[in-house]
């Protein structure tokens, strides 16, 4: 698995636009800000506040901008609070651990805590000088490109028109609430800028500040619509220390697992008794993929992952996630239907017990399917068929949508027999200018299979799509003209879709915020729907 892993992190890499030659060093840019606002009357001179001088010594403005950071970047803040809470001057990759950014933040950064008591007060301290919106986005920018000292790390005229001009934003309505305090974390991605009609695919190393050992009983994903994909990998051993920080184009994956991927806002909430085990020191490396689709507007790509947390020793199996990828597929430009199969089996005598799968490619795409393999080599049942509401398969008038790939859920969960293992097999319509093989960008084509699994059958549930063993309720049921969408606990949804009985999608809601909105059905056709609510499923019966 590590080495297809590696295959696959190595192929997928992708820019989003050329920066201009003669733009200035990001350093630089941020050290004219510095001297506009920060040396004014604080940070400057024999005894500069906080013992920090923010005008450095050098021969040049660049040499200058270079002494100031190397002072800045890694280095501990001398308030003994931000110091002891884990943070730097500037933390290269985190503005959220960075205690200058923190400094001049005054809620510009809505999930960024505000000022402990102990850290002193906002900067700059005096009326008039304080920073603007657009200053603080372009420090935040060179802090999460890295804040190296070196190179144009950004677009600085693509967010100058971003705020200046106006742009689309992947969460017009701010960012997803976080869970509640002593439930859970939010981790978050960007925000990082596109130009109209680019598209992008980043990494960034994110480094875990947990108290003790937890299990992870949920992962509720929020990214928009032009989000071709979300991942989360974890480093293994010392995979990590090798990897630079910050927003990275270069996925330089050889110490890696799978924690979740998701191709849309997703809720990944676990069996009951499952949880994936997550050790304190653990390193993430997150992974979202953005296209642009305004032609005239930047568009500003976020991602949030809100992490659900328990005691350790509280489940009973882990969970575990994998990708299985097929990375030769070569798919002519002859508008013909192209299959490529795969088998995958013998990794290892124990049994996988599959929570889910989900079938991954793009635009060529028609179809997804995974069955079980035979001691024969042939195919068994069908488990997964992409084309189907919630990836179960025979439905009436199968629809692909590589957009909006479903994931199929079991519960109780899929006995496999791993020698014998399964087969899955995605196909393709080339009618575009050229041949396409694997590759990173919506122009290339993917053949990836997500897997959720544990090592121990467990007994949870059923696997029937029945609306009353979910926590997602729609009333009326039967509904007549709208019908309410509500979910107990107080959580937005991120992914509402409704499904007719040929599995097309009819109707479809993002990243609502707040747990009870309303549906207007008065379009519909009376009849039976089925629904798929951050991965849960049910029935909906629209009269006339």
């Amino acid at each position: 698995m590590k080495q297809k892993l590696t295959l696959l992190a190595l192929l997928l890499t992708v820019g989003a636009t050329t920066l201009s030659a003669q733009a200035l060093p990001s350093v630089q840019e941020v050290y004219r800000i510095f001297q506009g606002k920060c040396t004014v009357t604080c940070h400057k001179g024999a005894t500069p506040e906080g013992g920090l001088d923010l005008v450095g010594t050098g021969a040049t403005e660049l040499a200058r901008a270079v002494n100031v950071a190397q002072k800045l970047v890694n280095v501990n803040p001398t308030n003994a609070h931000a110091k002891n809470t884990g943070l730097k001057r500037i933390y290269p990759g985190r503005a959220d651990r960075s205690f200058l950014f923190k400094k001049i933040n005054n809620t510009f950064e809505p999930t960024l805590a505000a000022l402990h008591a102990n850290e002193g007060s906002s900067m700059p301290a005096y009326p008039g000088i304080e920073f603007t919106p657009l200053e603080k986005e372009l420090l935040r920018q060179w802090i999460l490109y890295g804040a190296k000292t070196t190179g144009v790390l950004f677009d600085k005229a693509l967010v100058e028109s971003f705020y200046n001009n106006g742009g689309e934003k992947s969460f017009p309505d701010g960012p997803p609430p976080a869970p509640v305090a002593g439930t859970g974390f939010q981790v978050k991605m960007g925000p990082f800028y596109l130009p109209p009609s680019g598209e992008v695919e980043y990494y960034q190393k994110h480094e875990l500040t947990l108290p003790a050992d937890v299990e992870v009983t949920r992962l509720d994903i929020k990214i928009s619509g032009s989000s071709h994909h979300f991942l989360a990998y974890n480093f293994t051993g010392t995979g990590a220390n090798a990897i630079p920080h910050g927003l990275r184009l270069n996925a330089n994956h050889s110490q890696i697992n799978l924690v979740a991927a998701v191709q849309e806002a997703l809720d990944l909430n676990l069996p009951s008794t499952t949880a994936f085990k997550w050790p304190k020191n653990l390193v993430l490396d997150l992974n979202s993929h953005y296209i642009n689709y305004s032609t005239q507007r930047p568009y500003q790509c976020e991602a949030y992952m809100n992490v659900y947390t328990q005691t350790p020793g509280t489940a009973k199996q882990e969970m575990f996630a994998t990708l299985l990828v097929k990375p030769d597929i070569p798919i002519p430009n002859n508008g013909n239907k192209i299959t490529h199969t795969q088998a995958e089996f013998q990794f290892g005598a124990t049994d996988r017990h599959i929570w889910g799968f989900m079938g991954h490619t793009h635009k060529y795409g028609t179809e997804y399917k995974v069955w079980k393999r035979l001691a024969n080599g042939q195919k068994g049942d069908l488990l997964y068929d992409a084309s189907c509401p919630f990836g179960m398969p025979a439905c009436a008038a199968p629809w692909y949508d590589y957009k909006h790939i479903p994931m199929r859920y079991w519960e109780p969960l899929l006995p496999v027999n791993w020698s014998t293992g399964i087969i899955h097999e995605a196909t393709w319509v080339n009618d575009g200018a050229t041949s396409v093989n694997f590759g990173p960008t919506s122009d290339d084509e993917m053949m990836v299979l997500i897997a959720f699994y544990t090592l121990q059958p467990i007994t949870v549930g059923t696997n029937d799509p029945i609306e009353d063993a979910t926590s997602v309720r729609l009333t009326p049921n039967p509904a007549h003209g709208s019908v309410t969408v509500s979910r107990s606990g107080g959580d937005g949804i991120s992914a509402f879709r409704l499904f007719n009985l040929s599995g097309q999608e009819v109707l479809s809601r993002f990243n609502m915020t707040n747990p009870m909105f309303d549906l207007d059905l008065s379009n519909l056709t009376p009849g039976i729907y089925f629904y798929q609510a951050d991965g849960q499923s049910g029935k909906l019966v629209v009269e006339q």
